[in-house]
């Protein structure tokens, strides 16, 4: 009797719990539904073609799945401050695997994490575009991009890489540092692309924007002049190292130039 009794006791908590499990299945299959026909219907309010109409399906169809439905700010809103700081440091584990992070201190970490934000982006999306402004640094967390330079040379980017990096470096050196150690913005400067950086496949990333950063660079702009973090920037990035062949087949250029006329005189 007693076997039986308590054979019976966990049959009935496994039924609760599979009745639980489809409930929160329901509601979340409702929650989806809504979602998309709020979607639809702003969709043809405001009369998008139907090119657009189809990207912002997949948009919204692959953000869903990335997040799960669930507002990751509103979530952390309702948590202390050193569970909500020990939390970015988990999700946020990959940013370490940066050089040019991977020289900060904690603190500077904690304020980078603090501000990133969650985004998605589809296949054959553009990030950044020739001649547009750089708003944002973008940290890879699943996918791939490509970055195309204006010498049309491809640099793949994947797990863990980053774009828009250069923002970081002239945040620092358009701007200046008054008396009391606190920086201040050289207005009417703004910062553009030179290179076309696009997803080849549905992109979850993290990112970084420019208001964001120049407040991070505001508070330890002491530290981010260091000529370690500098060079480690500089090094990393695709950026800079498609300026640095640039010059240097400029330079070498130059330098031919100037000899050939040498030995015509």
């Amino acid at each position: 009797m007693a076997i039986i009794g308590l054979g019976l006791l966990l049959f009935a908590l496994l039924i609760g719990n599979m009745q639980n499990f489809l409930q929160a299945l329901g509601r979340r299959r409702l929650e989806m539904s809504l979602r998309r026909r709020d979607v639809e219907q702003w969709m043809s309010h405001r009369r998008l073609p139907e090119g657009l109409r189809r990207r912002v399906r997949e948009a919204e169809r692959y953000s869903w799945a990335a997040t799960r439905g669930v507002n990751e700010e509103i979530l952390f809103e309702n948590l202390p401050e050193d569970l909500q700081r020990d939390i970015r440091r988990h999700l946020f584990k990959f940013v370490k695997k940066v050089r040019i992070f991977a020289l900060m201190d904690d603190p500077i970490l904690d304020a980078i994490c603090e501000r990133i934000r969650q985004k998605t982006y589809i296949k054959e999306s553009r990030v950044f575009s020739p001649g547009c402004l750089i708003d944002k640094i973008v940290f890879i967390v699943r996918g791939k991009m490509e970055s195309i330079g204006e010498d049309k040379i491809r640099v793949p980017l994947s797990v863990g890489d980053v774009c828009g990096e250069e923002l970081l470096t002239w945040c620092l050196e358009h701007s200046t540092v008054n008396r009391d150690g606190k920086q201040i913005r050289i207005p009417g400067q703004r910062l553009l692309s030179n290179r076309m950086v696009r997803c080849l496949t549905n992109v979850e990333a993290f990112s970084l924007r420019a208001a964001d950063l120049q407040e991070v660079t505001s508070l330890f702009s002491r530290f981010l002049r260091n000529p370690r973090v500098q060079g480690a920037i500089r090094y990393e990035s695709p950026y800079w190292r498609s300026l640095a062949a640039t010059r240097i087949q400029v330079a070498w250029r130059y330098l031919k130039r100037r000899q050939s006329s040498h030995l015509s005189g």
